[in-house]
């Protein structure tokens, strides 16, 4: 009728507020709590720094469940969209879903509205996101995720990081969260300058994740006899690209050949 709001597919750009008005498994849903708390995988230590053309964003691949190893692969760093990236570090299935649905919301905003959503509406919808968690949080399933990327109006990388119920705060070069986050952190303000080119932000990442691994038993250090090196992407202006194990293996081996002239 005349007056009436559209409903429907096209009525809202956002498919996370459509799954939750569909009545689907959005994350405000949240079970029920069992007794006694749930052994579940998480992920750790996740990092970004900006660099002269963009960002890196960089994450151990190490998963634990308590004081065991439960994963020595698993991927916290992803691809959001084209020109942005997400870290997670927390309770892993629970982050892995968080970014399935923050990389179909971004998809879906642009097929509905035939456009990209800005870089800072991109951060400020995982806010949202995360915000709708509450339920989960209040059960322990935490989630912290990081984002960042290239913002093609600025035209330069941006770093987002957040808290537990959805607080978002930018950085101006350089963050790192998870259980080794402080460590890696401390690599970073260490090493980290303005103008760093590419790789040399890809070898400052590496540094950083291995200085956290070497104090922190949640993250792992790479590993180049089982072929285990770091998730790393870099956004920039022509998109958003995984760094290759041949260049990651090629930049750790800088950073050990550093250290050892170094002392």
């Amino acid at each position: 009728m005349i007056g009436e709001e559209p409903t429907g597919f096209g009525a809202n750009p956002s498919f996370f507020d459509l799954v939750r008005a569909e009545g689907g498994s959005a994350p405000a849903r949240g079970a029920p709590a069992g007794e006694g708390a749930v052994a579940a995988p998480h992920g750790t230590t996740v990092l970004a720094l900006k660099f002269g053309d963009g960002i890196v964003m960089a994450g151990d691949r190490r998963a634990v469940e308590g004081m065991a190893i439960a994963d020595r692969r698993m991927d916290k760093v992803f691809p959001a969209d084209d020109h942005s990236t997400i870290g997670i570090a927390g309770v892993a299935a629970q982050a892995i879903e968080l970014v399935r649905l923050f990389q179909t919301e971004l998809e879906h905003y642009e097929k509905v509205e035939g456009a990209h959503l800005s870089l800072e509406g991109k951060a400020n919808r995982l806010a949202l996101m995360l915000r709708a968690w509450m339920p989960m949080v209040m059960q322990g399933l935490i989630v912290v995720p990081l984002f960042a990327g290239y913002d093609l109006a600025r035209r330069e990388g941006r770093i987002f990081r957040y808290d537990v119920i959805g607080g978002r705060y930018e950085e101006i070069d350089f963050h790192a969260t998870g259980s080794g986050g402080r460590d890696a952190k401390g690599s970073l303000k260490k090493r980290y300058r303005p103008g760093l080119d590419r790789d040399e932000a890809i070898r400052v990442a590496l540094e950083a994740l291995l200085d956290a691994s070497e104090e922190d038993a949640a993250t792992g250090g790479p590993d180049p006899r089982r072929g285990i090196y770091p998730s790393v992407y870099v956004a920039t202006a022509e998109g958003t690209d995984e760094v290759d194990d041949e260049t990651l293996r090629a930049a750790y081996e800088q950073v050990l050949e550093t250290r050892q002239e170094t002392g």
